[in-house]
């Protein structure tokens, strides 16, 4: 049996590092994208959502605005509302969401079609385009909206909804006579149907899924065959010459051996295939899931856990291939990489999806957003030097600063619906067993078959290492706890009453037989040190970061001076870890290093036979997820390394 996330509505987070995070999304970040989807932020770019949905529904005049995907902004918003009413009420918030969803229902078809680019743009084109007309992309987006909202409030209306269009998708879609054949071209359809399966029961919508996974990459091409036709349109000229492995379609999913092609597509559709892994019990598909999971953790993901190295296509490119100023590295692939990375942990029980997973939440997704809620990034950097990040060149889409918001604004409400539902990752549980992932600081109530069991947590990790956990309830039969040994963890332990407890390790994970009330602490060293990269990364070769714990840390211009390339770092010598107020509390880093001088070069020169000069100099580092909040400048992750 697998193991299941905990009920958000019984659980409650009070952390001293992730709080500033999750409430931020009820007080600024949810009211912020409402605003900026009523194009309500001066100098941001316009959304026109909304208007699109009241056009959609007859209530307005005019023509459709935005990315053919517009419509996924107010479904990811309304999931992100739908987790956080589950966390705490809020009569006003759910009042408007109601008025969201009247509209959207407004606009349904009467057959159950719903995508307001083809009702009001391309009405005669509806499912002519899967390549790039993005509308099981859309679909998928609006059925994870619905069952949070449903989850959340217990309201059915935006459920049934959704269900009207399933039903649809489901007797548009499949291998029967009659039907068609395809399937997405941005894979997320199969997320939405999963999900919808779990909450209504209807095996059809699983069989649905299924079909998308199973048909992909079968025979010709349903692409390069729906391209070949005379009425296609090409929507995105950057995909004039369309390369199915671009979309993962160029084989059968169960053939494939390595992560390839957009970053944001490949993680959706490897979620989805770990789920249907499990739910047909299909062995290969999971060889599949496993064998790609390693190939992207060991050969193509960021020390930040971001994906996507490509700023062309937003795409994966070969192994080792991870530069660092010109890297894409979306914020919605690293949310994808979590949500890939939570369903193999909970079907495997391993440890080890886990420490990527929090090392993707801790650094990319949360270098993402601003401490202030109301600026984004979507592409996350390892190097930042702003005045090469200039329009018309190779790091164009590379930005020195968060923004407002996006004519294509997929990341920021993926953020929002990501730190509002941050209590998915914190346990896992299943029969008689309760996991614990994640050290944040919470309350929870967690049903182990027909029992409840209290579970509480309290910590100031990552910058502290110590976690108090208390286990209450109904523990005759005797449950197994299951507490997570990371990575990075030394001299790991576990304390009750002033005695050590011992405890079998399986997968990454401290295992204790419970039967009646405890409390434990959990306790580890987890020091700052400094990290290299396989040889084979080119663009790390005689270099070296330096993290704590999931922490990756970086200089910045505003604490080193400018040019950090300059810099050489001197790991030969200690770390050290001072508390700083910075950014509501953080533990900062200071370490030796050496700057090269600049004094015997003039202006005039470019080339010279000037001998090497270096001076002594203290480096400080800060959590690379909280870059930039201190204005504009220079930025590196990693560091030339000072060799004797």
């Amino acid at each position: 049996m697998r193991l299941h996330s905990v009920d958000l509505k019984r659980i409650k987070i009070k952390d001293a590092f992730w709080s500033k995070h999750v409430d931020l999304v009820r007080e600024s970040i949810i009211p912020y994208q409402w605003n900026a989807m009523n194009d309500l932020i001066p100098d941001a770019e316009p959304s026109h959502c909304l208007d699109n949905f009241a056009i959609a529904a007859g209530k307005k005049d005019g023509e459709f605005y935005g990315a053919v995907f517009q419509d996924t902004d107010i479904a990811k918003w309304l999931e992100a509302v739908g987790f956080s009413l589950a966390a705490d009420e809020n009569g006003e918030l759910e009042r408007t969401a109601d008025e969201v969803i009247d509209l959207i229902a407004q606009a349904q078809q009467e057959d159950g079609y719903l995508d307001t680019y083809f009702i009001i743009k391309e009405p005669d084109r509806k499912w002519k385009n899967l390549c790039e007309g993005h509308e099981l992309y859309t679909a998928g987006h609006m059925m994870e909206a619905a069952v949070a909202y449903y989850q959340g409030t217990g309201k059915r209306k935006f459920l049934n909804v959704v269900q009207k269009l399933a039903d649809l998708l489901c007797d548009t879609f499949g291998f029967g006579e009659g039907k068609i054949h395809g399937y997405p071209g941005h894979q997320e359809v199969e997320i939405g149907l999963i999900k919808l399966y779990y909450v209504t029961k209807e095996k059809k919508y699983l069989d649905l899924a299924k079909y998308f996974i199973d048909a992909r990459g079968r025979g010709e091409n349903y692409f390069l065959k729906e391209i070949k036709t005379p009425e296609y349109r090409n929507i995105f000229p950057e995909l004039a010459e369309y390369q199915p492995a671009y979309s993962q379609s160029d084989r059968p999913v169960r053939e494939q051996e390595a992560a390839e092609g957009h970053a944001v597509r490949a993680v959706y559709m490897y979620s989805a295939m770990a789920e249907l892994a499990y739910e047909y019990q299909d062995q290969e598909l999971m060889d599949a899931c496993v064998r790609i999971w390693n190939n992207i953790v060991k050969k193509q993901m960021y020390i930040t856990g971001g994906i996507g190295a490509s700023g062309i296509l937003e795409r994966f490119t070969t192994d080792y291939d991870l530069p660092n100023d010109c890297n894409y590295s979306e914020s919605c692939a690293s949310i994808g990489l979590a949500m890939f990375g939570i369903r193999m942990a909970n079907i495997t029980r391993d440890a080890s999806y886990i420490d990527t997973m929090e090392r993707a939440l801790y650094n990319t997704v949360l270098a993402g957003i601003a401490l202030d809620g109301k600026s984004f990034f979507y592409v996350n950097p390892l190097e930042v030097w702003p005045e090469n990040c200039m329009e018309r060149t190779s790091k164009e889409h590379v930005k020195p600063v968060r923004q407002k918001w996006f004519g294509v604004a997929c990341c920021p409400p993926n953020i929002a619906r990501t730190l509002a539902s941050m209590g998915q990752y914190i346990y896992s549980a299943g029969g008689s067993e309760l996991y614990v992932n994640l050290f944040i600081s919470n309350q929870a109530e967690v049903e182990l078959g027909n029992e409840k069991v209290q579970i509480s947590m309290e910590t100031r990790f990552p910058f502290e290492n110590e976690i108090y956990i208390t286990v209450n309830g109904a523990l005759e039969k005797g449950i197994k706890l299951a507490v997570r040994i990371p990575e990075y963890a030394r001299n790991y332990k576990i304390q009750s009453e002033g005695s050590i407890v011992s405890y079998k390790e399986e997968k990454g994970y401290a295992v204790i037989m419970l039967k009646e009330n405890a409390s434990f602490i959990i306790s580890f060293e987890a020091p700052a040190r400094f990290i290299r990269a396989n040889p084979n990364v080119r663009a790390d070769c005689g270099k070296a970061a330096v993290t704590k714990g999931p922490l990756v840390y970086c200089l910045e211009e505003i604490d080193n001076g400018k040019n950090l390339s300059e810099l050489y770092v001197d790991t030969k010598q200690k770390i050290e870890e001072s508390d700083s107020e910075l950014f509501g509390g953080i533990t900062e880093l200071t370490f030796k290093g050496k700057r090269i001088g600049e004094a015997a070069w003039s202006k005039g020169e470019l080339y010279a036979e000037h001998p090497l000069s270096l001076s002594d100099v203290t480096l400080k580092a800060i959590p690379y997820a909280y870059w930039n909040n201190r204005g504009m400048g220079e930025m590196s992750v990693w560091m030339k390394e000072l060799v004797y």
